[in-house]
């Protein structure tokens, strides 16, 4: 009778442990050449002069963090970070109550979830041009059909994009409209893994709705929360299609943000060292947003 060679198992686990490696090997080359390669040539540049206009006939040159200095004491770039992190924390405030809302009302539902479901993601799966220019013909302060209907109500009309009391705000509205979906979704699915019986036992204990959804619901879905928050948080400080396409930036730089900046100083001006002394800010802003979604997650 053969006994067993636990060397055999030994190897056995080290050859497929490598054939993992391997069959990662490339993925893992193609993500450090598209995210890394850029990333240091970014940090380099930012401490630079290199203007694309100017590059051929003066290379160049290492300025140290004068790029920085310059970009911090601007109050164009200042008043975009404020607008960048006011709009963050209104979106995904509103995204999150909006989205939880919208989860909560399907789950709950005895018929026609999967209906529903459908309907309420339509939003989410449209493009953001799309959406801009449905957003931007319903808002025409010529033939929009919001305007139309205050002119019904005697109620004054506004040229939404081009009024400072209003373009920042539609925005908002705007971006909740297209994201709560994806919240809805995330928080549905979490929904769905919440054990039955706790709902059963807190009615049994007599609870109200507050006190279930308080000590039962948002425990038990309090990461996939935490997820939401951090992932909304990320798109919306990258915030740039809906500006660019609606409101420029304007009016007076009212809804300006950090990547609109970026793009008019790096790909209209192509002073790209400048404007990668901007991207190394912003990425950091968001680390440091991460890491706080983080470590509160974890804890």
């Amino acid at each position: 009778m053969k006994k067993n060679n636990p060397n055999r198992y030994v190897s056995g686990a080290v050859q497929t442990k490598r054939f993992g490696y391997g069959m990662i090997t490339p993925t893992l080359i193609v993500m450090a050449i598209m995210t890394a390669y850029p990333l240091i040539f970014t940090v380099y540049y930012s401490f630079t002069d290199y203007n694309l206009l100017s590059v051929l006939k003066n290379p160049a040159k290492f300025i140290g963090f004068d790029n920085y200095v310059k970009l911090l004491s601007t109050p164009y770039f200042r008043n975009a970070i404020w607008n960048t992190v006011r709009f963050t924390l209104l979106a995904v405030v509103f995204e999150m109550l909006v989205g939880f809302i919208m989860a909560e009302f399907v789950h709950r539902l005895k018929r026609a979830q999967k209906i529903m479901r459908t309907l309420l993601l339509i939003p989410y799966l449209l493009p953001t041009v799309t959406v801009a220019l449905i957003w931007r013909m319903m808002l025409s302060p010529n033939y929009g059909i919001i305007n139309q209907f205050l002119e019904a109500l005697h109620i004054p009309v506004y040229n939404w994009f081009s009024d400072i009391k209003t373009a920042f705000g539609m925005l908002v509205v705007i971006d909740i409209w297209q994201s709560a979906p994806f919240v809805f979704l995330l928080l549905y699915a979490a929904l769905q893994a919440v054990p039955a019986d706790q709902y059963e036992a807190a009615k049994l204990d007599g609870a109200n709705y507050f006190q279930v959804l308080f000590y039962v619901t948002i425990p038990n879905i309090k990461d996939s929360l935490a997820l939401c928050a951090l992932l909304r948080t990320i798109d919306s400080f990258r915030l740039f299609d809906k500006v660019n396409l609606l409101t420029g930036g304007g009016p007076a730089n009212s809804t300006s943000t950090i990547t609109q900046y970026l793009y008019n100083t790096g790909i209209k001006v192509f002073d790209f060292g400048y404007a990668s002394a901007g991207a190394i800010v912003m990425t950091l802003i968001v680390l440091i947003l991460a890491s706080i979604y983080i470590k509160r997650a974890m804890n």
